[in-house]
């Protein structure tokens, strides 16, 4: 159980027994915490203590006493405004100064507690500020990973994107320069070849913002019943052109129209991911065969994709779910990608709390076994 460390600033010692006894035994849930919260309660009688205290520990929820000995609250709740506003803080008043706790959360205390308070009062408002407390970590969490992803995209983006953009800027300038004489058809070679380094460039962009999507969206979009045939036959259709040009057969094997409840949109790069790679890793005069069917004793979407490729040893094999990983040999210098479809693949399969795992063979073929749950309520 993670820990919130609180500090009670108060001169009547059987208020902050009393806090320290109530605390100690209760915890906090909430539905998006890993775990529960607990307190650490720490105490300080006059706000010159309470200020020693926040500069050398600072703790992340005050309870605060207006009427001190020396200083007081406001002062202290004053000093916490100015140099640790990450602190929450509620004020402890009498009834009798409600009005100066309400100023008192104007100028920057999260709420104020009347005493006396029963336990249960108590209760609730630490429950109300904790919930705060991990809102708002979450929320500042969420903006500086959203700030490194854009990063890592833009440094991705702009270094893979030098090497084909130097060439095909070479390749323009031969053109200009008629280099190659005046016939265009002089030039199919240099189209062709830009033409690859054109569509290699895309295939970079459209996964990486696939992979942002994935990584920092955030996961509020309505789940749908998304019928998963037709979805692995649009998939094939579109692959198919590619797979003729190779002279790779596809067959598709369902026995029953399969459904579940997902973003049709994350089963897409699944579908698309797993066919572009059989495909493309496959032998001249290969196969890939699909086939998809259900669990319906476990709840679960099978499926799996298995080709006649090249294949890959155990150490490829080991890295093929990593970001920027390609299979780098003889038989796969001529072909093109961003070394993200299959990363991509697993943080959508992760995201419905499934599983993907990898049968291969060097110079034998793949097999890709993707376990899905039907009825996923929500993405995590």
């Amino acid at each position: 159980m993670k820990k919130i460390n609180v500090l009670v600033v108060d001169d009547e010692p059987g208020i902050c027994a009393g806090v320290k006894r109530i605390l100690s035994r209760y915890s906090v849930s909430y539905p998006f915490m890993d775990e529960d919260r607990g307190f650490e309660v720490y105490e300080a009688e006059t706000g010159e203590d309470a200020i020693e205290f926040i500069k050398k520990n600072p703790p992340d929820i005050v309870l605060l006493d207006n009427k001190l000995p020396g200083i007081q609250g406001t002062e202290v709740l004053e000093y916490i405004n100015e140099n640790n506003r990450d602190i929450l803080v509620m004020m402890i008043t009498s009834y009798a100064s409600l009005e100066l706790a309400v100023k008192a959360t104007e100028q920057g205390a999260y709420d104020f507690i009347p005493k006396p308070f029963t336990p249960q009062e108590l209760k609730a408002s630490m429950e109300n500020v904790t919930k705060h407390l991990f809102l708002r970590t979450m929320t500042k969490k969420l903006s500086k990973e959203g700030k490194e992803v854009r990063f890592q995209f833009l440094s991705v983006l702009s270094h893979e994107l030098k090497s084909p953009l130097n060439a095909i800027e070479g390749y323009l300038k031969l053109m200009q320069e008629r280099q190659a004489g005046e016939d265009i058809k002089d030039y199919d070679q240099i189209i062709s070849r830009s033409m690859e380094r054109i569509k290699g460039m895309r295939t970079l962009i459209m996964d990486l913002l696939d992979l942002t999507k994935i990584q920092f969206e955030k996961k509020e979009e309505k789940l749908e019943r998304v019928h998963l045939n037709q979805l692995m036959q649009t998939a094939i259709e579109n692959i198919n052109p590619y797979a003729i040009q190779k002279d790779v057969s596809i067959n598709f094997n369902s026995d029953e129209d399969i459904y579940m409840n997902a973003d049709p949109g994350d089963i897409e790069i699944v579908f698309n991911n797993l066919l572009s790679n059989a495909v493309k890793y496959n032998k001249d005069n290969g196969k890939v065969d699909v086939t998809l069917e259900q669990d319906k004793k476990n709840g679960y979407v099978k499926l799996s994709v298995a080709d006649t490729g090249i294949g890959m040893d155990d150490e490829e094999k080991q890295k093929l779910f990593n970001e920027f990983f390609r299979v780098k040999n003889e038989k796969t210098k001529h072909i093109t990608g961003s070394g993200l479809g299959l990363s991509i693949t697993k943080k959508v399969v992760d995201l419905y709390n499934g599983k993907i795992n990898v049968e291969t063979e060097p110079d034998k073929g793949t097999t890709f076994h993707v376990h899905l749950p039907v009825e996923s309520e929500s993405k995590n």
